[in-house]
């Protein structure tokens, strides 16, 4: 079941990197409780979109607005975002020797907690810290529930990991965090079968109807484990078109080379 009131919601988005345009008048609208797919070649502008929800520093917002719960996030800081219960998994997580997963982990949850903790304080609620005894326990808990062995926790941060491993991981941390908008960018990446499998069965165990979702991916294949309400198709720094699952279907018996021919004919 799907709230009618948009989650989060994207209006002619324009955005550059070094004055080259990229975005050029995204429009989007996810409810809770909605997955969405955002489909399209490389080059369409999947990944700088989802760099730009992020907040991140080398992409310019030139036009156009992002509201998430009701605020608009432009203005925020990455942190800040964060903390507000947006979620970016990334298509090539970075590496950081020396720092274990678990120590990296609590100190991402500790942040966003106590920001909720605050918020709920100034609200006139009350606030309880996690321990670091409930965090290990919730930790075990998520992990299982990816089946990652609990040696895991204490490798440094990507540092070896195999590409089904790094995502794993960061479906971890979006266990943990329990974010109210994810945006998941190439998720399927570098994923054999049975990595995709259980990536796929993490991320269908996290979603649910307080949540909304946005998957973004060339193929197909990650929306057979992963079922999406909508399905949008990106080229050329604009979603062209949108539709139910079956839009994917179609899009893989038709390739890019055919939407762009199909595209070229509704404009002449």
């Amino acid at each position: 079941m799907t709230d009618a009131t948009p989650l989060f919601q994207i209006e002619n988005l324009h955005a550059a990197i070094e004055d080259k345009e990229i975005l050029k008048g995204v429009n989007l609208t996810v409810r809770r409780g909605e997955v969405h797919a955002l489909m399209g070649p490389n080059g369409s502008g999947k990944s700088t979109l989802a760099y730009v929800i992020a907040g991140h520093p080398g992409y310019e917002v030139t036009e156009g607005s992002i509201h998430f719960m009701g605020q608009d996030i432009l203005e925020m800081e990455p942190d800040e975002r964060a903390r507000l219960g947006l979620f970016l998994a990334f298509q090539y997580p970075t590496v950081i020797p020396g720092v274990s997963m678990a120590n990296f982990l609590r100190m991402a949850v500790t942040s966003v907690r106590n920001a909720r903790a605050e918020a709920a304080v100034a609200a006139g609620g009350e606030a309880k810290p996690m321990s670091p005894r409930d965090f290990r326990r919730l930790m075990r808990e998520k992990m299982a529930l990816l089946k990652m062995d609990d040696s895991f926790a204490t490798r440094y941060l990507n540092e070896g990991f195999s590409g089904g491993e790094k995502k794993r991981a960061e479906i971890l941390q979006m266990a943990l965090l329990e974010p109210t908008m994810a945006v998941l960018d190439e998720t399927d990446s570098g994923l054999d079968i049975d990595a995709l499998k259980v990536v796929s069965e993490g991320v269908n165990a996290l979603a649910g109807d307080h949540m909304g979702i946005l998957l973004i991916t060339h193929y197909q294949r990650l929306l057979n484990f992963i079922k999406p309400h909508v399905v949008h198709i990106m080229l050329h720094g604009q979603i062209v078109q949108s539709g139910g699952p079956e839009l994917a279907h179609e899009l893989e018996a038709k390739g890019y080379e055919g939407l762009r021919a199909q595209m070229a004919g509704i404009a002449s």
